[in-house]
């Protein structure tokens, strides 16, 4: 297994540990947003960070590890939100919940995999600001997508923009908080 694989391994268990604690607490409410809805909140969070990296000042006492884990999990939410629908009410328990999210997860490694052979690790040499700044991109080209109906012409889906999404998230969260070996 690469070192890149190992890392995402570590990252994916701490964002996972996070879905599942607030699985605990909350079940998953979250199969009542629209697709939409989950784009929004992924909005938000890259909006705080990119606030928090500009002003370098915080009113809430969170940094920007807490948004990026969150980005990696309503990615994935959106994820099963866009192949499974929505619900009116809340219609799987954390379990399945939790199955869904770990599927989608090694969807997003294989294909974090493929792109990063591709790309020769460029995310590396990247500065994190502008990994915030290609997530907010991948936000507005998907909320386009979906105020299109999710058709396109050449582009891929709204559910391939979140996994790319969640990658992204997952680059910084590697360079943020793991040691560079």
């Amino acid at each position: 297994m690469s070192k890149t694989e190992q890392q995402f391994d570590q990252v994916i268990a701490v964002c996972k540990d996070m879905f599942v604690k607030k699985s605990s607490d909350y079940g998953p409410s979250w199969r009542v947003l629209r697709p939409t809805s989950v784009t929004d909140q992924m909005y938000i969070k890259v909006k705080r960070i990119r606030t928090l990296e500009t002003t370098g000042t915080a009113m809430v006492n969170e940094g920007v590890v807490p948004e990026y884990i969150a980005i990696v999990n309503y990615g994935l939410m959106g994820v099963i939100q866009v192949r499974n629908g929505y619900s009116d009410d809340v219609d799987m328990d954390s379990s399945r919940a939790l199955e869904l999210y770990e599927t989608c997860a090694a969807e997003a490694k294989q294909l974090m995999c493929a792109k990063n052979h591709d790309y020769g690790e460029a995310w590396r040499t990247m500065r994190v600001s502008s990994i915030t700044d290609l997530i907010l991109a991948k936000i507005n080209r998907t909320k386009e997508m979906e105020d299109n109906g999710g058709k396109t012409l050449v582009s891929e889906g709204i559910d391939a923009n979140y996994l790319d999404m969640v990658n992204y998230a997952i680059f910084a969260l590697i360079r943020l908080t793991l040691p560079n070996e």
